[in-house]
């Protein structure tokens, strides 16, 4: 195995490439569209990661967070300035799930849903926590 690749099946394909570019800077690399508009497959980058994108097939039991109601994975978008990455997600049309925040295990990170129900969590480390304080960090958390 070389790679993962997370692929998104999304309700309307377009609109969410135009948010994942505005949002996240997602450079698109193709799109196969059917002859009635439907975007069927599509694959973009957000900063040198490649995900695929497909619109819903019900026929199939393809269906996205918005339809499902819900979403079990979430994305994890490590990028130099979380700050600002967070705030353009936000503006585009992101709803904020987490503040960004300091966290225990070294990351300064927030999280947002998407308009399309997929969840993000975009960070930065800011500091390196070997798992040993780690996980003495995280026992803190319990004691209060």
């Amino acid at each position: 195995m070389n790679t993962a690749t997370p692929f998104l099946w999304i309700k309307n394909t377009a609109e969410a490439i135009g948010f994942y570019k505005e949002a996240f800077g997602a450079v698109e690399h193709y799109r196969l569209t059917e002859p009635g508009g439907k975007v069927a497959h599509a694959e973009i980058t957000i900063g040198g990661a490649k995900i695929s994108l497909a619109g819903e097939y019900p026929e199939y039991g393809i269906l996205g967070p918005e339809t499902m109601g819900n979403t079990t994975v979430g994305i994890q978008l490590q990028v130099d300035d979380a700050d600002t990455v967070f705030q353009q997600a936000v503006a585009a049309g992101a709803i904020i799930v987490n503040p960004m925040t300091d966290q225990f295990y070294g990351d300064r990170a927030g999280s947002v849903k998407d308009p399309f129900g997929h969840y993000w969590m975009i960070y930065t480390t800011i500091e390196v926590v070997n798992p040993e304080e780690m996980q003495k960090r995280f026992e803190a958390l319990f004691e209060s």
